[in-house]
């Protein structure tokens, strides 16, 4: 169960602790602060982003000092059974380790499972874990709109270790590289063609290929797909980075082959910051979060803003009935904007 401080129940639920207050709990460890914190930076309601901007702002001295992990991988590959092991594995070498889950969210009414502290539940109740389900609301890549946030808070609570579970939902899954440092894809054998069964998109951004499952009567399998794989990814071009993607297998059941990814990961954080590729592309992913918030932020002032969202709606209706296209509109739409707030 989460260590709760006596002083956060203090706080009622219509009042709100401030930014000091929670970095002074996250650098205590205090897990029921994390996710206090964390219900903030999800919320939409403005004044409880006030306070979740101004915690991030002091939080990020704080931050950066983990190892950012994407998981992903198709639905039924066992993403969930696969970190609970290798993060109990993580903990029993001394890690902290804290997972973002995000889950589907529907399509029309937005809700979400949010199931995976009962998938995972031995690592829920680790002391040294932290588990935080989050809906994707529809985000682009399968991950929560405020995950970059997420991850800065964890490690300023002194988790040494971040992993993003993704929902696996295809190629757009590949959102999730822009905000971590290792990326791991997950798949399966006996499952017919492998070589077929994924995009090289994803395939391409993968640090680590693990075949899962490699239990039983398909350890056999596991094996003999991952030397296709492995000769499938030579064929890919060079990465950047210099590193040569790997492949291994793993039960996640049986709980084999977690030392073994966590050798591999140990070998690229070193092998990344001897060649000073790991700060470059931190700096290079902050550069993009910066981007994509110029237009989380546009489309926030949209909605606060009654002029403009009724000029929205008649520019959408041209746009419906083809008497205007929609990069003409969107431009009138910003102007609108810009002239009613300035």
């Amino acid at each position: 169960m989460d260590n709760i401080n006596p002083n956060f129940k203090k706080f009622k639920s219509a009042e709100l602790p401030s930014a000091d207050w929670l970095l002074g709990e996250l650098s205590k460890g205090n897990r029921a602060a994390l996710s206090r914190a964390l219900t903030l930076v999800e919320s939409k309601s403005q004044k409880h982003r006030k306070v979740a901007e101004e915690l991030i702002h002091k939080a990020l001295p704080l931050s950066g000092n983990s190892v950012r992990i994407g998981i992903t991988g198709v639905p039924g590959v066992g993403k969930s059974t696969f970190i609970e092991a290798f993060g109990t594995y993580l903990t029993s070498i001394g890690k902290k380790v804290a997972v973002l889950a995000i889950d589907p969210s529907s399509t029309k009414n937005r809700g979400s499972i949010l199931g995976d502290k009962t998938r995972m539940n031995e690592l829920s109740q680790n002391e040294m874990a932290f588990i935080r389900p989050s809906p994707s609301a529809g985000s682009l890549g399968g991950v929560a709109r405020k995950t970059r946030e997420s991850i800065l808070l964890c490690e300023a609570a002194g988790y040494d270790v971040i992993i993003v579970e993704t929902v696996g939902v295809g190629q757009s899954e590949t959102a999730v590289k822009s905000m971590v440092d290792f990326f791991m894809l997950l798949m399966l054998a006996g499952a017919g063609d492998e070589l077929q069964g994924i995009k090289r998109g994803i395939m391409e951004m993968a640090d680590l290929l693990i075949i899962n499952k490699a239990d039983g009567n398909n350890a056999r399998n596991a094996k003999r797909a991952s030397g296709e794989y492995k000769r499938a990814l030579h064929l890919f071009p060079a990465n950047d980075n210099e590193w040569i993607p790997r492949v291994s297998v793993a039960s996640a059941i049986e709980k084999t082959g977690m030392s073994d990814a966590w050798e591999v990961i140990t070998e690229f954080e070193n092998q990344q910051k001897n060649k000073g590729y790991f700060k470059t592309t931190r700096q290079e992913q902050a550069l993009k979060w910066f981007e994509e918030s110029i237009g989380e932020l546009l489309l926030e002032k949209f909605n606060r803003n009654p002029e403009a969202q009724e000029n929205l709606q008649q520019l959408k209706e041209k746009v419906r009935s083809e008497k205007l296209e929609p990069f003409n509109a969107a431009n009138q739409a910003v102007d609108f904007l810009f002239k009613t707030t300035s």
